[in-house]
């Protein structure tokens, strides 16, 4: 049976954050789980090449395009290469064969007369490579993606008709359901599908940075025609063997925001040149920091691989598999990571190698005696083993992290054998057939794992003297001999260094105020009601002196979200806002145009001591996702520094 996977090949603009390892990462384990079940794989990523946003990069590096695209590019095959993915092939959109496969596909739309010249004139943006109707806009002329001001754009071009498809389109996603997951994201699309398809402009002549078009080589053809035709350059379209073994795609793993591209533009261009659909475009996620998207162009990144070099492939990559909800955005942090792999890896399945192969090393000098004698707590252990056939429903269902939670479950219940039996309090023959129980699971484990984290699953093979086979071994065998070699810790528990700056602890929301009500003991105190997008919580804040109630009401405030709560004159209150003040007068921070539970982000200065002086304050930007400043440059008020005190001094964290 064949299973071909891709990523959406990535954008070598600037070197790969933490989305593009994500992305890679979640096709690696589903291309090692098929593996497992011994299915032909094919598994395809690369990189993006062509295009304005490439060609302008290239300029301001004083580079050569080709040499930049060159250079950039390897920055994507040295991540993957440390991050142990298995594809079959890393394709380049400047790869000989992926051009010659592009002039093919344009001119076959276009001999058919799908494809017509006229003249374009709309909103484009270079950050995403795509064209906006003004609708789509934020305040009508900025890229709701990079938040940028597009660019209006004049130039004959060359147009695919793409509205003569629409509904063939909508009667395939309707008729098949696994099309686009998650489902609610078909939903997404058929609304817009609704309000009608458009033809699209497949040429562009304000550049040269493209594949030329057959027909007019003035013409470079529009990079997400160009791109998107990866998934069958890089299998030898039209003839190649590969082509013919793995054609359809099982699946397209691509970001949520560019769903459109592959589940509208490029099944119009499959169906105008006569090419069969993939069977699943799966649309996840994205990683979030603090609240906001990973974006290279928002210079919002991680490096992945300084936390492949700080903590090493297989914590990032359990990290983020079994963090995020599997098609949904999810926040990552150090901290998570830290904390999922000391919990996980370390203390459970870690632990779990080191017990056993100790014991087998300390009372049989690492080899078992060939008779062992099973027990019915064998017997329960043994049913506990997850089914393959679950296993595998969830992974075909693209619910990875739910598969992941069994098989730790499966570890938990391995350890709990362990406590419960004691083996170490045994007699001699009772300690075999624990051990060798123990010792059998943990080569079952080595295949689960496997697809999550490769390096850690072969090393616990090797330790017990096994190798990492296939799931037609995944059955729990006995009157096996077992030999097993001096154990080595898995996984080394880690500690995250702590920030010397007092600006990094704090937890900064914006909040709706949504009722002001005066407090009862107090003429200085007001009682406020907000709602922080994910909770609501009651604040008292001493502002009655300075501001009415409507002055107050319905407005979006920053707020100190981890102090712990405390009581002021018998009313507890659950944060503390944040104000500016100038002789007599108070002035709230707020941020009108963000969302409730918006993260707060803090620019600018970072002092590295506790006692911080009120007019560095001054000096603070703080902004939301939306990039809105809401700090007009005035001192904060002195409580602030004692918000810092009480967290620097081990306050409960909310």
């Amino acid at each position: 049976m064949k299973y071909y996977v891709t990523t959406a090949i990535h954008y070598p603009n600037a070197p790969p954050h933490l989305g593009h390892a994500y992305e890679d990462i979640i096709a690696d384990f589903c291309a090692r789980w098929h593996r497992l079940n011994n299915n032909d794989v094919f598994f395809m990523t690369g990189t993006d090449e062509h295009g304005q946003k490439i060609e302008k990069a290239a300029l301001k590096s004083d580079k050569s395009t080709q040499k930049f695209v060159d250079e950039m590019s390897q920055l994507f095959v040295d991540l993957f290469k440390k991050l142990n993915i298995s594809y079959n092939r890393f394709i380049k959109t400047t790869d000989e064969d992926h051009v010659k496969v592009c002039k093919l596909i344009f001119k076959k739309v276009l001999d058919k007369g799908l494809i017509y010249k006229d003249v374009y004139e709309g909103f484009y943006c270079t950050g995403c490579e795509s064209f906006y109707l003004e609708k789509d806009l934020e305040d009508g002329k900025f890229c709701p993606v990079h938040k940028k001001e597009v660019e209006i754009v004049k130039e004959e071009s060359y147009f695919f008709r793409m509205s003569k498809f629409q509904d063939k389109l909508i009667k395939h996603i309707k008729s098949h359901p696994e099309f686009i997951l998650p489902s609610f994201r078909a939903k997404e699309i058929l609304n817009r599908l609704d309000e009608g398809l458009k033809d699209l402009c497949v040429s562009r002549t304000t550049f040269k940075w493209g594949v030329p078009l057959p027909n007019d080589p003035e013409h470079v053809i529009y990079v997400w025609f160009d791109a998107l035709l990866n998934y069958i350059s890089g299998l030898g379209y039209p003839d190649g063997k590969n082509f013919k073994r793995f054609w359809p795609a099982d699946v397209h793993h691509v970001g949520k925001d560019i769903m459109w591209f592959h589940v509208v533009i490029w099944p119009c261009i499959l169906m105008a040149a006569d090419i069969k659909l993939p069977k699943t475009v799966f649309g996840h996620g994205f990683i979030n920091l603090k609240g906001e998207k990973l974006s290279k162009t928002r210079g919002i990144v991680v490096d992945p691989m300084k936390l492949i070099d700080d903590y090493g492939a297989d914590r990032l990559r359990y990290c983020l598999l079994r963090e995020i909800p599997a098609g949904m955005d999810g926040d990552f942090s150090e901290e998570s990571l830290i904390d999922r792999s000391n919990a996980d890896l370390a203390d459970s399945l870690g632990n779990l190698l080191q017990r056993t192969l100790s014991m087998i090393d300390r009372y049989f000098k690492g080899e078992l005696p060939n008779k062992i004698t099973f027990t019915k707590e064998e017997d329960v252990l043994i049913k506990k083993i997850p089914k393959l056939d679950g296993l595998n429903k969830l992974v075909d269902k693209f619910e990875w992290n739910r598969a992941l939670e069994k098989i730790w479950d499966f570890i938990k219940d391995c350890n709990a054998y362990i406590a419960k039996t004691e083996p170490w309090k045994a007699e001699q023959e009772r300690k075999a057939a624990i051990l060798y129980t123990l010792t059998e699971m943990l080569r079952l484990i080595s295949l689960l794992v496997y697809p999550v984290i490769p390096f850690a699953a072969e090393n616990i093979a090797k330790q017990i003297d096994s190798k990492i086979t296939s799931f037609k071994d995944y059955e729990f065998k006995k009157n096996k001999k077992i030999k097993v070699n001096k154990p080595k810790i898995l996984f080394k528990k880690l500690e995250l260094e702590k920030s010397e700056d007092p600006f990094s602890i704090l937890n900064l929301k914006v909040a709706l105020v949504e009722d002001v009500e005066d407090h009862p003991d107090s003429d200085k105190l007001y009682i406020l009601k907000i709602d922080l997008g994910t909770e609501k919580r009651t604040l008292v804040a001493g502002l009655k002196p300075y501001l009415k109630p409507e002055e107050i009401l319905r407005k979006k405030i920053v707020v100190v979200t981890n102090l712990k709560p405390a009581k002021l004159r018998g009313v507890e209150s659950q944060g503390m806002l944040l104000a500016a003040e100038k002789k007599d007068k108070v002035v709230l921070l707020q941020a009108k145009k963000s969302n409730a539970g918006d993260q707060v982000f803090i620019e600018g200065i970072t002092p590295k001591t506790k006692q911080i002086k009120i007019d560095q304050f001054a000096k603070i930007k703080l902004k939301t996702k939306n990039k809105k400043a809401i700090y007009d440059g005035k001192p904060l008020k002195t409580e602030f520094e004692d918000i810092l005190a009480d967290i620097q001094d081990g306050a409960e964290i909310r």
